[in-house]
């Protein structure tokens, strides 16, 4: 092993093990910490994932894309990350594709992503 592995060993979440397997579709609600000032609380960003790179990789990370009061609104999570501290998977979607970025030229229904009901949980 060399000097940058052990160095991102050492850098990896123990907690992303217990992220749930996803693809792209899917409906995602992310738990993840929020500091303001001293304080620290968690706030659920819920959206589709859109985008998914390296997922066992430590520079991993996933894009969740909602809309809020008519507007579209995307985030990057690394799968390493402290502040990530849950992923509940709200409804399994059916894509052909890994990447979803047609989803941002797109508004109400033709936004929607079907759901796949044959694939388990």
């Amino acid at each position: 092993m060399n000097l940058v592995d052990v160095v991102n060993q050492d850098h990896l979440n123990p907690e992303a093990a217990n992220i749930p397997s996803f693809i792209t579709g899917d409906t995602v609600a992310v738990h993840c910490q929020i500091k303001e000032g001293e304080k620290s609380r968690i706030q659920i960003f819920q959206g589709v994932v859109i985008a998914i790179k390296e997922k066992g990789n430590l520079s991993g990370h996933f894009r969740v894309r909602k809309t809020s009061s008519g507007i579209g609104v995307e985030r990057v999570f690394p799968f390493h990350s402290p502040n990530v501290k849950q992923v509940d998977i709200i409804q399994r979607g059916k894509s052909r594709r890994s990447k979803l970025y047609y989803l941002r030229d797109r508004s109400g229904k033709s936004a929607r992503i079907a759901i796949d009901y044959e694939r388990k949980n």
